[in-house]
């Protein structure tokens, strides 16, 4: 999963990706100064793998990851090439959905490029240059189709569709927000269109208003909701704070803020709710991990997950749940209870399922 961190300059999102990668690019409080995606790797902290780890005497403990590239700051013109242009629109083009973080705080130190803090209009002002970029593309795309069409008219459906999403577009409203067929899916998996991808709006508000939000937040948070869109509050501050500390100085930390968990937890939590993810689990004594599907993935598909030739030789999948696992204390103890499904091809995995594939090549 690849995540990319967008906004308008300054907004946070550069410290924001310090923070929840640690991986030290530039935070500066002038517009641009990121150039390049910076891109990180971060570690799916899933509590259940400890856990399993200790109960399987593992050697290792393989999370799940997740890819996060802090693209440069946009500004109003950017599909037409202003500030950095579309050089960053074509790295937004590579992620599976997009962090859109909005400046929910007020800060005289720190510049705003529009000279004051107004959530929905720097919403907005990205939005359109996305919806911008993507008309150009289908534009250039539509005229091409036709004329192939003279010739083919096979490409009538492509370029049918082409023509609904461009009159979407052309009211200001994203392609992800139009119904789509199966068969429309399918030619749509070819346009790379930004405003098909899924957003989380993350308000990065002050430290004071991290648990209950502000007037900012109610705004953005109104306007994600018009959409079906997610917020969530996060303080860039705040976690850039907890980066440096150790997992018991972290917890008592949150703890001392009121914070049942950190920003970065939930935006993991709600990037893989929105992208429609589930873990299932693997444990014995070389290790534990964490293996990332797609929700409905049935039992061969998440085997592939570990190495082809198990999807290819798939015999069956000894499942439980992993709170089941717990409350038997052990494989071999849920064994004798006879708490292990045998699962077929047909098995619809879980979250939470603790695995162990059977396969024969």
């Amino acid at each position: 999963m690849k995540l990319g961190i967008i906004g308008l300059p300054n907004v946070g999102k550069s410290t924001l990706f310090n923070a929840i990668t640690q991986a030290g690019a530039e935070a500066a409080n002038y517009p641009f100064a990121t150039i390049e995606p910076n891109v990180g790797m971060v570690e799916v902290k899933d509590r259940r793998l400890d856990v399993l780890s200790e109960m399987s005497h593992s050697k290792q403990i393989i999370y799940a990851t997740i890819e996060f590239a802090d693209i440069a700051g946009l500004v109003k013109g950017a599909s037409k090439g202003e500030g950095l242009g579309n050089q960053f629109l074509s790295h937004i083009r590579e992620v599976d959905a997009l962090v859109h973080v909005v400046r929910c705080f007020d800060d005289g130190n720190i510049i705003h490029v529009e000279g004051s803090i107004d959530p929905v209009r720097d919403i907005d002002t990205i939005n359109l240059e996305l919806i911008f970029s993507d008309l150009e593309l289908l534009e250039k795309r539509r005229d091409r189709v036709k004329k192939q069409m003279k010739g083919d008219k096979s490409l009538q459906a492509e370029h049918d569709l082409i023509e609904k999403i461009i009159a979407a577009l052309e009211a200001e409203k994203p392609a992800r927000s139009l119904d789509y067929s199966e068969e429309d899916l399918k030619l749509l998996s070819s346009f790379s269109l930004l405003t098909m991808k899924p957003v989380i709006y993350a308000a990065n508000v002050s430290e004071d208003d991290v648990v209950s939000g502000n007037a900012y937040v109610d705004q953005v948070r109104a306007f994600a909701d018009q959409s079906g869109d997610e917020t969530i509050i996060i303080s860039a501050a705040i976690e850039e704070e907890i980066s440096a500390l150790d997992d018991e100085s972290k917890a008592e930390f949150l703890d001392a803020m009121g914070l049942a968990d950190s920003g970065l937890d939930r935006l993991v939590k709600a990037s893989y709710a929105l992208l429609g993810l589930i873990s299932f689990l693997t444990t014995g004594e070389m290790e534990s991990r964490a293996w990332t599907v797609k929700k409905g993935a049935k039992a061969p598909e998440a085997a592939g997950k570990i190495h082809t030739d198990i999807e290819r030789g798939f015999i069956k999948a000894d499942t439980i749940s992993y709170e089941k696992l717990v409350e038997a204390g052990s494989i071999a103890q849920a064994r004798e209870k006879g708490w292990i499904r045998s699962e077929g091809k047909d098995y619809v995995m879980e979250d939470g399922d603790v695995v162990n594939f059977k396969f024969n090549v």
